[in-house]
């Protein structure tokens, strides 16, 4: 065997069960098939018609379909490490209170990238039996502990203290992919998207998607897409179907396709959420806060509004608010529940253009943004 294809590995990708991981798991394996090695590409069942055409080196990538049952005891919620967070030196449990489960590592390097009391119920899922008597946050660290290596979908420019946190408490090499973005130079946006948009002003339209694993009650949906309503400006919401509903016209409050005709539009199905971003009539996104969207939304030019849901989108949400000063998050009242009066006075001032804070942090992104754009973001 000569010494070129000894180098050569044979690599199993194995992304959580949602397009947000799907898609970024296939761009790397496009890279490393460039490269010369084997990828091995495990998905469930169903999900490979709509990944091939991204396949850019079939002789090198298959795929494997996987049939995955539902298990009683496990969550169906997406996790994910982010960077910040993926050693948490103090083991939770159920009997952890509120103070001791929010207080900071002696090393971590931020005061603002953290959880409030409130949220402390997302932050207690970690301690939840995860299968085989394991915590989540014990089969994260089983899973730290075992590894050579930690590889993150990151740049130094975004994460760079935490980065070195994670090298520190862990002992590890931490090693960085960048965003791992499909090209979309060749792409384009359906017709069906194109026409829509084309009716309204460049910047003028509100986007909202949350991924394709959130899941609101009907009463939280409902709110939200009130608030929508209640801004006045034409949007886009992209959101499944809530709780107990088969489709998102059957949740929508009563008269409200009537008076939002013309100007807003709730569709329940996937939508080609980065190439959506950069349509120039796209003003502003609301997102979870997802890490696959938070790379898609700092290499748009909308202003970002955040409504965070679970644990890691949490901290994602505070690094780019508190820290990065690109966003605003949307504030939660009562039961952490948004209102839809606090949506709309979000988005009026972030897409106000004559405030100083909303066009600082627009400046803010911009400046980011122009920063990653040097880099190789494929």
């Amino acid at each position: 065997m000569s010494k070129s294809n000894r180098s050569k590995l044979h690599i199993a990708m194995f992304p959580w069960v949602a397009y947000g991981h799907f898609i970024p798991f296939l761009h790397l394996s496009n890279k490393l098939a460039h490269k010369g090695h084997k990828i091995s590409f495990l998905s469930p069942k169903g999900v490979q018609p709509e990944l091939e055409n991204m396949n850019q080196f079939p002789n090198l990538i298959q795929f494997f379909p996987l049939v995955l049952p539902q298990v009683d005891g496990l969550s169906p919620v997406t996790f994910s490490m982010t960077v910040g967070m993926a050693i948490k030196p103090k083991k939770l449990t159920k009997e952890t209170t509120l103070e001791e489960a929010i207080e900071l590592p002696p090393v971590y390097p931020s005061s603002t990238v953290r959880f409030n009391v409130e949220e402390t119920p997302a932050l207690l899922v970690l301690a939840e039996d995860f299968g085989s008597g394991l915590s989540l946050q014990e089969r994260m660290n089983k899973s730290m502990i075992g590894s050579d290596v930690v590889a993150f979908r990151s740049y130094r420019e975004l994460d760079g203290p935490f980065l070195d946190y994670v090298a520190q408490e862990s002992g590890k090499l931490v090693l960085l992919s960048g965003p791992r973005l499909p090209e979309t130079k060749t792409q384009q946006l359906d017709d069906k998207w194109v026409t829509w948009l084309s009716q309204f002003e460049p910047g003028s339209v509100v986007f909202c998607a949350f991924g394709s694993q959130s899941e609101l009650q009907k009463d939280e949906f409902q709110e939200l897409v009130l608030g929508f309503e209640l801004c006045g400006l034409p949007f886009l919401v992209a959101l499944k179907p809530p709780k107990g509903c088969s489709t998102v016209e059957e949740a929508l409050p009563e008269g409200f396709k009537d008076r939002v005709k013309g100007r807003g539009l709730v569709y329940g199905g996937w939508v080609p959420q980065q190439l959506l971003l950069h349509h120039p009539n796209i003003g502003c996104f609301v997102n979870h806060s997802g890490y696959g969207s938070m790379w898609e939304f700092l290499l748009s030019d909308c202003q970002i509004m955040l409504i965070p849901e679970i644990f890691y989108h949490i901290l994602n949400t505070r690094l780019m608010v508190n820290e990065l000063k690109i966003g605003v998050e949307v504030e939660r009242g009562k039961n952490w529940q948004v209102s839809k009066e606090s949506l709309n006075e979000a988005i009026e001032f972030v897409m106000n253009k004559d405030n100083e804070t909303a066009n600082l942090l627009r400046a803010n992104r911009v400046k980011l943004k122009q920063t990653f754009s040097k880099r190789d973001l494929q």
